[in-house]
């Protein structure tokens, strides 16, 4: 379980550095990612409409990484470089020493809009 945490905060870790060589050798040959706007889309595609936008991201602060043997989901609080700030939470698998999947489920803008009950 150490191994995955590991490679899931060198991944979130790559964002904020614009490491493309280290998500490089993170990802897998067959690595596949989904979100609301992207069906299972493959590596290639990843690093051609995702990663851009890592010249947006300050940081990925994360708050909670639940790891269970090569699965890993991990809710973060990002910062861009336009002052924004959001939560989300992602579903990752490791295989291998790498990220062999990743399915994000978008969240919020914080501070949240919501005039919600507090808990």
């Amino acid at each position: 379980m150490e191994a995955t945490e590991n490679i899931v905060r060198a991944y979130f870790k790559t964002w904020a550095d614009k490491d493309r060589e280290t998500i490089e050798r993170l990802l897998s040959s067959d690595f596949r990612f989904t979100s609301p706007v992207d069906d299972s889309i493959d590596r290639r595609t990843f690093f051609e409409k995702c990663w851009p936008n890592s010249e947006n991201f300050v940081s990925h602060d994360l708050t909670s990484v639940c790891v269970q043997g090569n699965d890993a989901f991990v809710t973060y609080e990002a910062s861009t470089n336009d002052g924004k700030r959001f939560r989300n939470t992602e579903y990752l698998v490791a295989r291998g020493g790498q990220i062999k999947k990743i399915d994000v489920y978008w969240g919020w803008n914080i501070p949240h809009g919501s005039q919600g009950r507090q808990f």
